[in-house]
């Protein structure tokens, strides 16, 4: 496991003993590593989703966990050169995803890689074409191809009972706002407020706090204990003052915030998803999971099982609206996608030329060709931090009904008229979390029938990348391999370059899709203006990758 931060501990909590020999973890920051053996205690439902490999391994305690499993604190190279090392997961900043599959491929070993795929469209098909090259299973960490609640929710698409779907909505709504920013967590040693004035060390004060907490004799036994992890945890997450960041490739950078106050290399590695060098923005951190969704949703309606279905245009704006200059990343996004729906476009020589329903020519005989473009699927999406009422999740809207997805918890079928829902509300306590991603603090999922919760498929997508690794037969991919999360990733980084354009002076946020886009054979990129820059993106990536 390289990367035991949030979603690696999300991932490593996800692994099934039986399917899965875990032998090292890396990571290099002391806060992670601690999380990694002993869980997330900030909530109680960080503590069930990253219940820490002593819980998931039944080993008696940290000791006995470190005689079965290697630490590697210094660099993710070490990991990658371990021959004792057959596959990895990389749960790591976004712009590390493709250097480290790259060469964990190159050295031999499978990968299993966190969503978004890659920083860029370039290191995405690189990833695609060194994974065929060396033939090693590459998987990327879109959860919901192995969510049961998906799957029915499909299966119903399939059946007809929402009729004809035109529109699907989508969302990732939360109070995400100044001084409750889970994107930018407690700096360890401290830091100076943007508006100036003295040092904040929140996490020694939230020290303090549970200290005193322990020592109120009021305090119950049951709560003791949890504060006693509380503790230790936090005082590992002090220690990661002590990384020395720039060392691991993370920069100083003294242009952020102006005079006095430099954004330091530590505050980069932390902060990361705040940062384009780093991290890909709310589109390629939350986005990509809606969209993934709505695409599952509109290739459902392909009679080729298994296809998956591009989308046509995409029209998105976005910005900061809410944050100081403190971030590159937006708190606001808004975009609309055109999908092809059914009866999308006809070709009368060589039959339907749909790509949803690879139908018979319904006008034999009939030359020529001719496009129906009103049968489309609109799917709107919108992602921002100053509300967060609806929480999460997709709603998909046919001539015969609406299926609601909330939360990967439920599932909610409405016929015919529409109907209203009212949201749960949910509240985090004030004190400092080390959570920066929304899978640490979902509760489980509610189940259809008995009292088990329903998985939201990490195991499951885990257990199938190692069962397609142990059966070694390399045309028997799992559900989101590479060609089919790169698609995820055009949709996601498109969306993206088209809030930019739309924030330069002149520019708009409109961009066609371009089919070759979808190809990771084909060099063509929505980042590029041309073959020749293309080119030149492939060759620097090339040269980053060590592929040349």
């Amino acid at each position: 496991m390289i990367g035991t931060g949030d979603e690696g501990n999300v991932l490593l909590g996800s692994l099934n003993p039986d399917y899965i020999d875990l032998r090292a973890i890396c990571d290099i920051r002391p806060s992670s590593v601690h999380r990694a053996f002993h869980g997330d205690w900030a909530t109680s439902s960080t503590a069930y989703v990253r219940p820490g490999l002593i819980k998931v391994y039944g080993y008696k305690d940290e000791a006995e966990a470190r005689r079965h499993v290697k630490v590697y604190t210094g660099g993710w190279q070490e990991a990658i050169a371990d021959p004792d090392i057959e596959a990895v997961i990389i749960a790591t900043p976004l712009h590390l995803h493709a250097p480290i599959a790259v060469a964990a491929m190159k050295a031999g070993k499978h990968v299993l890689c966190e969503k978004l795929m890659a920083h860029n469209m370039a290191q995405c098909k690189l990833m695609c074409r060194t994974a065929e090259q060396t033939q090693r299973f590459l998987s990327i960490g879109h959860q919901r191809h192995y969510s049961i609640l998906y799957d029915n929710a499909v299966n119903l698409i399939r059946w007809g009972l929402l009729g004809e779907v035109h529109h699907i909505r989508a969302q990732w709504h939360r109070n995400n706002k100044p001084g409750s920013d889970t994107w930018a967590p407690p700096l360890p040693g401290g830091e100076l407020p943007i508006t100036g004035g003295a040092m904040i060390d929140r996490i020694a004060e939230q020290l303090r706090e549970f200290r005193k907490q322990l020592a109120d004799p009021a305090t119950s036994p049951a709560d003791v204990k949890i504060l006693e992890k509380q503790i230790a945890q936090w005082m590992a997450w002090d220690q990661d003052k002590l990384v020395a960041a720039a060392e691991h490739g993370y920069l100083d950078d003294p242009k952020v915030y102006g005079p006095g106050r430099v954004r330091s290399a530590l505050e980069e590695l932390v902060r990361w998803r705040l940062w384009d060098r780093t991290g890909g923005g709310l589109m390629a951190e939350l986005g990509s999971h809606q969209l993934d969704a709505s695409s599952i949703f509109v290739s459902a309606l392909s009679r080729e099982i298994g296809k998956k279905v591009h989308p046509l245009t995409v029209h998105a704006i976005g910005g900061r609206h809410l944050f100081p200059v403190d971030r590159d990343a937006d708190d606001h996004v808004y975009c609309m996608f055109e999908f092809p729906g059914q009866g999308y476009g006809y070709d009368f020589d060589v039959g339907y030329k749909d790509p949803v329903n690879q139908l018979p020519n319904p006008k034999t005989g009939v030359p020529g060709y001719e496009q129906n473009s009103d049968k489309k699927v609109v799917v709107t999406y919108s992602s921002i931090n100053g509300n967060g009422f609806g929480g999460y999740g997709e709603v998909v809207m046919g001539t015969k009904g609406t299926l609601v997805l909330d939360r990967e918890q439920e599932v909610m079928v409405y016929p015919l008229a529409g109907t209203s829902t009212k949201a749960g509300v949910t509240k985090k306590g004030g004190s400092a979390v080390l959570d920066t991603s929304a899978s640490g603090d979902s509760a489980p999922a509610k189940a259809a029938q008995g009292s088990a919760p329903v998985s939201r498929g990490y195991r499951e997508e885990i257990e199938h990348w190692a069962w397609c690794i142990s059966e070694g037969d390399y045309s028997n991919q799992t559900r989101c391999d590479g060609p089919h999360a790169l698609a995820d990733a055009v949709i996601a980084l498109t969306a993206r370059l088209a809030i930019q354009n739309s924030q330069r002076p002149g520019g708009h946020g409109f961009v066609p899709f371009q089919p070759e886009w979808f190809d990771y054979r084909s060099d063509a990129l929505p980042e590029a203006d041309s073959e020749a820059t293309a080119k030149s993106m492939f060759s620097e990536e090339m040269k980053n990758l060590k592929l040349v």
